[in-house]
């Protein structure tokens, strides 16, 4: 597996290219660990080359969800095929992890609804 890493103002970005399965658990594993004692908060998992994934993958998935939990940190899901969406449905995670199919709509997320909701000049005329 090959993992590319960026940073977007305070949000991780971790592009996956290849398997999340066993064989690639502790590469996953060792880059998550690493961004968050770096004191990543914010971390999207952009699964869009991620042809499979296996139990193993997902359980990786849910121990980086886990543990960016614990530190008051949050992980959300970008990009996931048809199969991936499948996996989560059938194993109801679907309810644990937030998904976009955007990348903007994914950073964009962890901005707290108040600062991303900036009123027009009519409703600013109506509070006066």
């Amino acid at each position: 597996m090959n993992i590319i890493e960026r940073t977007l103002n305070d949000v991780t970005v971790l592009e996956l290219d290849g398997h999340l399965s066993l064989e690639a658990n502790a590469q996953f594993r060792t880059r998550v660990t690493a961004a968050i004692d770096a004191g990543a908060r914010k971390l999207v998992v952009n699964m869009a080359r991620v042809e499979y994934m296996d139990s193993c993958g997902l359980g990786e998935l849910i121990a980086c969800y886990t543990t960016l939990k614990k530190v008051s940190g949050r992980l959300t899901l970008l990009h996931l095929n048809q199969r991936l969406q499948h996996l989560l449905a059938i194993t109801k995670l679907y309810t644990v992890f937030e998904t976009f199919d955007s990348e903007a709509a994914a950073v964009s997320s962890f901005t707290p609804r108040a600062e991303r909701e900036v009123p027009c000049s009519e409703d600013t005329a109506r509070l006066s």
